[in-house]
């Protein structure tokens, strides 16, 4: 019989959707949840009297959600959000540079991390990225650098401490990668065989290369795409040479609304649409494919379902 290598393609992927279907069968899973968009702002639509209507906009479209916190105030609304909707988890921490003020207190979340809800810590990282418009004296700079690394070493720790996964927030200065040669440096100390309690996670908002994310997975970490892979062809690459098993799906809503919904507030029922583009890039079975991330999120994040 001749080879066929398009039949033996089509063959693999009709075997590794049973695989992953049997594997699903195993995870306790939300009734009704198909996608779950691993990093959004609930508390924003919250704020601006929205929360209901995209809460059941996400559900509509079979979508599940994790609310991340950027300092303590929005922690504590991603616990109480999620606490009251059985769809819905936490991620608590501080943001690297949404407000220099904030200094991470352990003590501050300690009954937050209590809460069965809460699935990871952050987002926590560095951010280096200025605009050019911002002038700052070379020890400004680096004073600013030192703050964030104290910062997240911090919550390292906190994570490690109570067994959870980091939400990573690097982002490097433009044509750089110096936030994430930092952050890779910090993370690996952290990561080392003889450690007792390894650091963990996931690096949010990715659109760097697959050398670069390849980096951050050999350290166990897994990367998760935005929105912006719908229409920035710069940043597609990693999406289709990475292991789809190292990889998620998010909106970072209310931000970076995917195609085609550009010009309007983003929010997690969209992650469908990054779900999609994610399978179309990488020329896979689009059920696969939303398979394997739904499972990937479990594991990442250990969820309990309601």
């Amino acid at each position: 019989m001749d080879f066929n290598p398009h039949t033996y393609f089509n063959l693999l992927q009709v075997l590794r959707k049973i695989i992953l279907n049997m594997t699903m069968n195993i995870q306790k899973i939300g009734e009704g949840v198909k996608y779950i968009d691993i990093h959004s702002h609930l508390d924003m639509a919250e704020e601006v009297g929205e929360l209901s209507s995209v809460l059941q906009r996400m559900r509509e479209a079979g979508v599940a959600t994790i609310s991340v916190g950027t300092d303590l105030k929005s922690s504590k609304d991603a616990v109480r959000i999620a606490e009251s909707n059985p769809d819905v988890w936490a991620c608590i921490g501080a943001h690297p540079e949404d407000d220099k003020t904030f200094v991470f207190e352990e003590k501050d979340f300690i009954e937050l991390v209590k809460s069965p809800k809460v699935v990871a810590i952050g987002e926590c990282g560095l951010d280096y990225f200025s605009p050019k418009s911002k002038v700052e004296s070379q020890k400004e700079i680096q004073d600013e650098k030192e703050r964030q690394k104290k910062e997240f070493v911090k919550q390292i720790e906190f994570a490690i401490k109570y067994d959870k996964p980091l939400m990573l927030h690097i982002r490097s200065s433009p044509g750089s990668t110096d936030a994430h040669d930092d952050a890779y440096e910090i993370l690996k100390k952290y990561s080392l065989p003889a450690r007792v309690g390894k650091a963990r996670g996931n690096l949010h908002f990715f659109t760097g290369s697959s050398e670069l994310a390849n980096k951050f997975i050999d350290l166990g970490y897994t990367i998760s795409f935005p929105g912006v892979i719908t229409f920035a062809k710069e940043t597609q690459e990693a999406v289709k040479n990475i292991p789809l098993e190292k990889m998620h799906a998010e909106t970072d809503s209310p931000y970076a609304t995917p195609v085609p919904y550009r010009g309007k507030k983003n929010e997690p029922a969209y992650v469908v649409e990054v779900v999609k583009k994610i399978a179309e890039l990488r020329g896979e079975d689009k059920e696969v494919v939303r398979l394997q991330l739904l499972n990937n999120a479990i594991k990442t994040f250990n969820f309990v379902f309601d």
